[in-house]
């Protein structure tokens, strides 16, 4: 854990583990996956211990919960201390080659490993709602979407649902997303786009790197506070309760191992719940100053949890919808909706990413929703725990089934 560094220690920290990004999204991680034998680790499960991969952002938080709070334990499970990874690239590949059996992954992360790369990973819950937003700096004109014409914005992953909604609002005021090389030139109708690891956003963002970003928190708050950024619009107002990070594990761990699957469902879904209930308790949990698993002080952590205020937020515009669609800076929901999953699929056809995107046009939103997502032990735990239907997103005549509503 990180309690005793400082705001930007962690964030100025070299990768250990970096790959390339480029190559991961042509389908190198298949190939990086063959080389380790990872087929044959994921069809064998080794132990049963719990063994948690994260990144620092509060799309963590019901892993993290349910680690602090014994969660787990009270399950019966055995579970190692959460371990911190900066970027997507070295959490997926060491998911994909079994080091965890636990993690949370942007949504479109596990349809791109599952049918781009063929690594069986299976999402088993949302992890949280809303939670995300574009943040760009200051001093850089940008008062509205039309004004990214010419900018320079960084994106987590390529396969995120940060990347998705981005480029809808481009879409949406006639810009064009792009890829270039940082010394390219960038047209008044484009919006060029490169992929940064979130820790890496907030310094890039103080040192006039890039224009602006979209990530998770608490990067967008850090951003706010400690590196000249404005918030130009949360991403849970444009996409009414959308889900970010998902729950995933591996396929083959929910087939050997059932009982021992519901129980992490149990206890995940357990921690959405307190989490939703607790937002400034858990903040501090979380954060340097309690237990440590966020490597930012109490009051940013706080911030991206709590701080939704339609006041603070009039110049630019940033919240939109609070009044109608009732939901926060970030939510918890652990519901995995189709609606949602199909919704995506079809986006991405859509949304411009780096590397080979082919696979994308033969996929049916359908299909996916029911192959991609295991339903069954999220629903038990939702038996279990069925609190989770007072969440205000949750509709109690048909808490299954939602429409997607999008706002820009």
């Amino acid at each position: 854990m990180c309690e005793k560094c400082d705001d930007w220690s962690l964030l100025q920290t070299p990768l250990s583990r970096r790959r390339s990004l480029d190559l991961l999204a042509k389908g190198g991680l298949a190939a990086l996956m063959a080389g380790l034998g990872v087929g044959k680790a994921l069809a064998a499960p080794v132990d049963e211990k719990l063994r948690i991969g994260y990144l620092p952002i509060t799309d963590a938080t019901a892993l993290l919960v349910a680690h602090a709070k014994g969660f787990y334990q009270d399950e019966g499970l055995e579970v190692e201390e959460p371990q911190l990874l900066r970027g997507w690239s070295p959490l997926v590949e060491s998911f994909a080659a079994g080091k965890f059996n636990l993690v949370h992954l942007l949504k479109p992360i596990p349809l791109w490993m599952r049918y781009n790369n063929n690594v069986p990973v299976k999402i088993m819950a949302w992890a949280h709602t809303n939670g995300s937003g574009l943040v760009v700096g200051k001093d850089t004109g940008i008062a509205n979407f039309k004004d990214l014409g010419g900018k320079q914005i960084a994106v987590p992953y390529w396969y995120s649902m940060h990347n998705i909604v981005l480029q809808m609002a481009l879409r949406s005021v006639g810009l064009k997303a792009v890829i270039k090389a940082e010394d390219e030139p960038v047209a008044a109708d484009e919006c060029a786009l490169q992929v940064m690891a979130p820790p890496d956003m907030p310094p890039a963002l103080a040192a006039r790197k890039i224009d602006g970003y979209i990530v998770a928190e608490p990067f967008n708050a850090a951003g706010e506070l400690k590196a000249g950024g404005k918030m130009l619009r949360f991403t849970g107002d444009i996409w009414k309760n959308h889900p970010c990070c998902v729950v995933c594990m591996h396929e083959a761990d929910t087939l050997a191992r059932p009982e021992w699957t519901q129980k992490v469902l149990n206890a995940i879904v357990r921690a959405e719940i307190y989490a939703s209930q607790n937002k400034k308790e858990v903040a501090r949990l979380l954060s340097r100053d309690g237990k440590g698993y966020l490597p930012m002080p109490v009051e940013v952590v706080e911030r991206a949890m709590t701080f939704y205020d339609e006041a603070d937020y009039q110049s630019p515009k940033a919240i939109q919808h609070k009044a109608e669609w009732h939901n926060g800076r970030i939510d918890f929901q652990p519901w995995p909706y189709p609606s949602a999953t199909k919704l995506i699929v079809q986006a991405l056809n859509e949304t411009v990413v780096g590397g080979d995107r082919t696979f994308l046009s033969k996929l049916d939103p359908d299909f996916v929703a029911q192959d991609l997502v295991n339903y069954h032990f999220v629903s038990k735990a939702l038996e279990k725990y069925p609190e989770w239907r007072l969440d205000p997103s949750v509709n109690p005549a048909n808490p299954f089934n939602r429409t997607e509503v999008i706002a820009l």
